[in-house]
């Protein structure tokens, strides 16, 4: 078996980015073992991208991913994106050393139409098709959202049909919660993956109060809204099934994500993550 890297997905370190700093919080993840980033939602300042990059030599980190949407998420609201800020968003990759560019999802405004979704894509394959000139690949990052069907196909297998250039960064948690399973799935796109999510998938604690007893809508709801974001090797799903699948289809990146931990500091949540992986065998992925 080749070797992968693991890394982490900067998204749930924004809040200690924001309290430590982008450097301290790159000697954590360094502190806790991981050789590899993908940073998101932290704000690509002059100041961040110098002390992310110091970072990065200081402590052996790749930056592997930079985000950036290909338009605004709303339209109107001010956002750095491709479209409007190409050079700039280019200058930032290289100045990292950086090997991707991803879109972290679809603009809010086009969600659930598919002739808009299309649009949408042909611009990112153009994107896409410039950025390979600057040695930089597109990657759109996938929900579950792109698992609606049209015509009895999945969105995303249409949008993969559609180009040849955009990279799609599967995130298995999404997939699994679309009813698909990610095992099979990550297979189909073999070639086109070199960017894995590994996020788990748990059902949470129902917690029955009298008033729940009273109202048993609010009861309901409860029970429907049990999903939870899970600490890798905590939830449900087979991550070295996954993380084998992963490999076949290409993948050399298995970035760890938790959107919510749930009060638990996120360094935590990293910590146990990354242990239950070495002791599924992955520790020469640090």
């Amino acid at each position: 078996m080749t070797t992968g890297k693991i890394g982490v997905q900067m998204m749930m370190l924004k809040g200690k980015v924001e309290e430590l700093g982008a450097y301290e919080t790159m000697k954590k993840i360094h502190e806790l073992g991981f050789r590899s980033v993908e940073v998101s939602q932290i704000p690509m300042t002059a100041e961040n991208v110098q002390k992310l990059k110091e970072a990065s030599d200081d402590f052996n980190i790749d930056i592997t991913a930079i985000s950036a949407p290909l338009e605004p998420m709303v339209a109107g609201k001010e956002q750095e994106n491709l479209t409007d800020n190409y050079d700039k968003i280019v200058a930032d990759c290289k100045a990292l050393d950086c090997q991707f560019i991803r879109i972290g999802m679809l603009p809010f405004s086009i969600m659930g139409d598919k002739e808009k979704i299309l649009n949408f894509i042909d611009r990112a394959e153009e994107t896409a098709k410039r950025l390979k000139e600057e040695g930089i690949k597109l990657y759109y990052h996938t929900h579950h959202i792109e698992f609606q069907r049209f015509d009895g196909k999945f969105l995303l297998d249409i949008m993969k049909e559609n180009t040849k250039e955009l990279g799609f960064e599967l995130d298995v948690h999404w997939i699994h919660r679309a009813g698909v399973d990610p095992v099979d799935f990550i297979k189909q796109y073999k070639d086109r993956v070199s960017l894995i999510h590994l996020k788990d998938y748990r059902i949470g604690n129902l917690d029955v109060t009298e008033e729940d007893l009273k109202d048993m809508g609010n009861f309901f709801n409860k029970f429907v809204n049990l999903i939870e974001f899970a600490e890798v090797g905590e939830g449900n799903l087979n991550m070295s099934a996954i993380i084998e699948a992963s490999q076949e289809a290409g993948a050399k990146y298995f970035l760890i994500e938790q959107d919510d931990t749930y009060g638990r500091d996120p360094f935590d949540c990293l910590h146990d993550s990354a242990e239950n992986l070495r002791k599924m065998g992955y520790a020469d992925w640090f």
